[in-house]
């Protein structure tokens, strides 16, 4: 094996929300020559078969609410295996830089003296709305979007929801929440302090999958609506009025297993 740390290299690669046909073609490339892939709970397996036969693939588990393998080993394990010489791919569901720690690893990676390459994914967040014919962005409903996780960070308080209520409502924004389901009791009280009870809202489990499930709902029915669909994680929840035009979009029925 090669131990020149000068050539040692580790490439992030979005392996995009599920639907393996959403791979770019640089992914593609990147998981195909990879000789050691270190690989996160919520990629697809179809995704993962792209890789080479001969390919090293470890699975490094991180999924909220489960148990995942620590960040400093995953750390550690790209470091060691891009000195040794090894095509190093790190394949994150989603974006790498989305809410994928990939701001992280590539801080330490650059402090090791590791090459760092990230090649972008579609994320869920996009993926969601998409799937129902829905942008998050409209010029007579939403002038931006906001993408926020619903999970606090360990001795974090997370995210201010009554000032995003403020943002979405007086900017005219569509709010993008990954990991809000198990919070989404709190989240819902907090945006309700701005945000009218009867804001459009669409709940997306498992997008661009074929078992793939949404219900619409609104902002002062959220809770209930999770509750009684029984939509767990990986869930996205989109807030705002480009929701309206799931039901102008003619979508399919409110919630649907495909």
């Amino acid at each position: 094996m090669n131990t020149n740390n000068f050539n040692a290299k580790v490439t992030l690669v979005g392996a995009g929300p599920g639907d393996p046909e959403l791979l770019t073609i640089k992914a593609l490339k990147a998981i195909q020559a990879a000789t050691v892939l270190l690989v996160d709970d919520l990629v697809n397996a179809d995704v993962v078969a792209f890789a080479s036969p001969t390919a090293r693939i470890v699975h490094v588990g991180k999924r909220g609410g489960c148990k995942s393998t620590p960040q400093a080993f995953i750390e550690k394990l790209m470091v060691m295996a891009a000195r040794e010489g090894e095509n190093v791919v790190r394949l994150k569901g989603g974006d790498p830089f989305i809410f994928g720690r990939g701001g992280e690893e590539v801080e330490h990676l650059l402090a090791a003296d590791v090459e760092v390459e990230v090649i972008n994914g579609i994320t869920s967040g996009l993926a969601a709305v998409t799937s129902l014919r829905v942008p998050l962005t409209h010029r007579e409903h939403a002038h931006g979007v906001v993408f926020v996780t619903g999970h606090s960070h360990p001795g974090s308080q997370g995210a201010d929801w009554r000032s995003l209520a403020v943002a979405v409502r007086e900017a005219k924004l569509t709010l993008v929440i990954y990991m809000g389901v198990s919070g989404a009791a709190r989240i819902q009280e907090q945006l309700l302090t701005a945000l009218p009870a009867a804001t459009p809202c669409v709940i997306v489990q498992r997008a661009s999958l074929p078992d793939q499930r949404q219900a619409v709902t609104t902002l002062g029915d959220l809770t209930q609506t999770i509750a009684r669909e029984k939509l767990a994680s990986p869930c996205v929840i989109v807030i705002g009025d480009v929701v309206k035009g799931v039901a102008a979009a003619s979508c399919a029925p409110a919630v649907r297993v495909a």
